[in-house]
């Protein structure tokens, strides 16, 4: 399977596992779970064809781990506009956790924090260079770090997806640190 073949269909079934599953008739469980023999003719149903082979490739050579395999059923680790609940047990986060942005965002931050917008959590990253290449797919990124562990004391809940993303329900300004400030 080539890369661009494998960019496809990470890309589908992102957006029918996290975004529009109803929109080639799945119905994703409560923790966002579908059957992968549904999802496959779900998928081929509506002009996209993959195989169960292609499937696991895609799954097993995402550099971020997206999805999950469990049984017979995948799963998007997270990234949910629909609703669903990932059953991941609270996490004590490191003392800080990274979130890759855009200058064009900057003012925005300052003002609301950060908030998961369409999303059902903000995602962090527990590293610098991890942030950076998550900023770098909307422009020049900039980094921006979270004082997770103050957060967490002041009753912060977050959590860590299969994948290693960090999620919690927004990060008010007072956490943040952006760069070049003192």
């Amino acid at each position: 399977m080539d890369d661009r073949r494998t960019v496809r269909v990470s890309k589908y079934l992102s957006r029918h596992l996290r975004h529009q599953p109803e929109r080639i008739g799945l119905s994703p469980d409560a923790g966002g779970w579908v059957e992968i023999d549904a999802l496959i003719a779900a998928a081929a149903a509506h002009g996209f064809r993959f195989s169960r082979e292609e499937l696991d490739h895609v799954v097993v050579a995402n550099d971020k781990q997206r999805f999950a395999i469990e049984g017979r059923r995948i799963r998007a680790s997270q990234g949910h506009s629909i609703e669903v609940d990932l059953g991941l047990p609270p996490a004590t986060p490191p003392a800080y956790l990274y979130h890759g942005t855009v200058a064009a965002h900057l003012d925005a931050i300052r003002a609301q924090g950060l908030r998961p917008m369409t999303r059902h959590a903000v995602h962090l990253s527990a590293d610098r260079e991890t942030a950076t290449r998550v900023g770098a797919r909307r422009g020049r990124p900039v980094v921006l770090a979270v004082d997770a562990g103050a957060m967490h004391h002041d009753g912060h809940v977050f959590h860590v997806s299969a994948n290693g993303v960090w999620l919690t329900a927004a990060v008010p300004p007072r956490y943040l640190r952006f760069p070049g400030a003192r």
